[in-house]
């Protein structure tokens, strides 16, 4: 915001903030110091402090200025709103139009005051304009996500003209004959593209009243990626269902399907599509996956060193069941394929059973799941037996059969791997005992489990030490003790992480081996609370304790790990 017009206010919002108990009087002269240097709004400050948050500044900054607040980082934004302006008219003005209130658009500004910015503001969009005050840091990292996203598909949707009306009645020649005109092929394959380019995992096309919403995948969060208009709806769905091989005329009914895309670098994706019906017209979704997988050593896995140990004790059993435990998304595939591609040696023969192979290994056999003509995972792994295998990779334990048919296999001779739906890695005792598993097979075969999850890192391009609140840090079970001083760490935002201060993701374990207590405690039934408090006492680093670590250690940030770990823990 401007000096002369808000500067003189600091004093005032200090004084409220103070006055509400959102910062202490320390806090505020530690802030004031900071702004004499920086020349930074004092509410810019003391978020980058991390004395407050910038939602927690909305109320008293509104008071002081005249103008709504808005934490850009928690709200949505409609990218249709914000392509309205230029990326570098909006850089200019800093101000980006966040979304549409009737006939008005809502603009986040840097500073409202700015009655000559307004003025413009309205003259080039020519509609009415609500302004919002917004964070500095906020309005630029916005701005980095939403211009940097999607350029391919938005350059070739301005080739195409938005004045053909949807038709809910099309015959099927007709949207045949949509989804092969050339800026149609154009643009899926662009968001595809683009999608792969970032690494983005996947790709939601939804439709929405006013427009179809393009959102990606990035490192576990979704993020708006573009808005189509819903004329171009019929034709771009019916494009994606040519290439996975649906049928482009049941638009009420579910349908799964898949095709292979080569990116313009020669890369190979398995695209596995899901469409489903709405209100407003037929939803994609598509999952990317890279089918040639590259997986670096254990040692870059996230594992902590005295989990490593106990990891490589594992991978090196001839017999035996390892599972790992996880929600959907965790990385468990990852897991497994890193594992596999550790023992892979031509002295041994490696046999996969997957649904479906999302990365194709060199060296090992893999085979697909086919319920349709037979092929389940049970089904898969009685044929694997007969193959003579030394490891055999089952890749969901699902139901007591394939549970039983897995810890047979374990029980003659064969290093078998597997994951199962656990929140922890004691809970896997229980979840197959409830599966019907006999606890003497269970006590038998298991050596070991390792539960996971996924946390974001910060972007190493734009990370910087952060501010920590001790008794934050304290309530999440970090013990301060004589001369230890955390090493927090935060991400501003840079072009190389699309400004959003995360880039990439790690792993966090829990390791557990099977002692011959937690083995007689199996056998006993008990419960997966006992369970686990017997395995901490015999050693196992938690994925709370694990996470805990990374965070002190400057990997990640206290707002990551709460999200993954401690709300799932309330």
């Amino acid at each position: 915001m401007s000096s002369l017009a808000i500067g003189v206010r600091c004093a005032r919002l200090g004084e409220m903030l103070v006055e509400a108990g959102l910062i202490d009087a320390k806090q505020l002269l530690q802030a004031l110091e900071v702004q004499k240097e920086s020349g930074q709004f004092l509410g810019e400050v003391l978020v980058s402090l991390g004395f407050i948050k910038a939602a927690e500044l909305g109320p008293c900054l509104k008071i002081v200025t005249g103008f709504p607040f808005v934490s850009l980082g928690e709200v949505p934004i409609d990218p249709e709103a914000a392509l309205l302006l230029p990326e570098q008219i909006a850089k200019r003005m800093r101000a980006l139009p966040f979304c549409f209130r009737h006939e008005t658009v809502c603009v986040a500004m840097a500073d409202p005051l700015d009655l000559s910015a307004v003025d413009e503001l309205r003259a080039r969009l020519n509609r009415r304009i609500a302004p919002y005050l917004a964070l500095d840091s906020d309005l630029q990292e916005s701005m980095t996500r939403i211009y940097s996203g999607g350029q391919r598909a938005r350059s070739v949707l301005d080739e195409i003209d938005d004045g053909d009306s949807i038709g809910q009645d099309l015959s099927v020649d007709e949207l045949v004959g949509m989804a092969e005109d050339a800026p149609i092929v154009r643009l899926v394959n662009s968001i595809i593209q683009d999608a792969a380019s970032n690494g983005s995992s996947d790709i939601h096309i939804e439709p929405q009243e006013h427009g179809v919403r393009v959102r990606f995948r990035q490192d576990g969060i979704l993020y708006d990626q573009m808005t189509i208009p819903r004329a171009h709806l019929p034709a771009v769905i019916s494009r994606i269902k040519i290439m996975a091989h649906l049928n482009i005329a049941e638009r009420r009914r579910p349908q799964d399907g898949r095709f292979v895309f080569n990116d313009e670098h020669g890369e190979s994706f398995d695209l596995r599509v899901s469409s489903i019906p709405l209100i407003y017209g037929e939803k994609i979704v598509m999952r990317v996956l890279k089918k040639t997988g590259t997986f670096g050593s254990l040692d870059k896995m996230g594992l902590l060193p005295e989990q490593r140990s106990l990891f490589d004790r594992f991978v090196q059993r001839s017999h035996g069941i390892l599972l790992i435990t996880g929600p959907t998304g965790s990385g468990k595939s990852t897991t497994l394929y890193s594992i596999l591609n550790r023992i892979n040696q031509t002295s041994r023969n490696i046999n996969t059973i997957e649904d479906p192979v999302e990365y194709h290994l060199q060296g090992i056999n893999q085979m697909q799941v086919m319920p349709q003509i037979g092929i389940t995972f049970a089904a898969g792994l009685r044929t694997l037996m007969r193959q003579d295998p030394d490891v055999i990779m089952v890749g969901e334990i699902r139901d007591k059969e394939t549970a039983e048919t897995a810890i047979q296999a374990a029980l003659t001779g064969h290093l078998v791997l597997s994951t199962l739906h656990t929140n922890d890695a004691p809970g896997a005792l229980v979840r197959l005992q409830n599966m019907g598993i006999e606890p003497f097979l269970i006590s038998s075969a298991l050596i070991g489990v390792i539960g996971q999850r996924l946390v974001r890192t910060i972007c190493p391009h734009c990370k910087q030490p952060a501010h920590h609140d001790r008794h934050a840090l304290e309530d999440m079970g970090i013990v301060f003790t004589e001369g230890f001083t955390p090493k927090l760490m935060k991400g501003v935002g840079c072009q190389k992480c699309g400004g959003r201060g995360m880039s990439g993701r790690t792993a966090i374990y829990e390791v557990m081996s099977m002692s011959d207590t937690l083995r007689t405690m199996s056998l006993e039934r008990r419960s997966g609370a006992e369970i686990r408090a017997q395995a901490i006492k015999e050693g196992m680093i938690t994925m709370r304790d694990a996470g805990i670590r990374k965070l002190i250690e400057g990997y990640t940030t206290t707002e990551e790990i709460t999200r993954v770990l401690f709300t799932e823990e309330g």
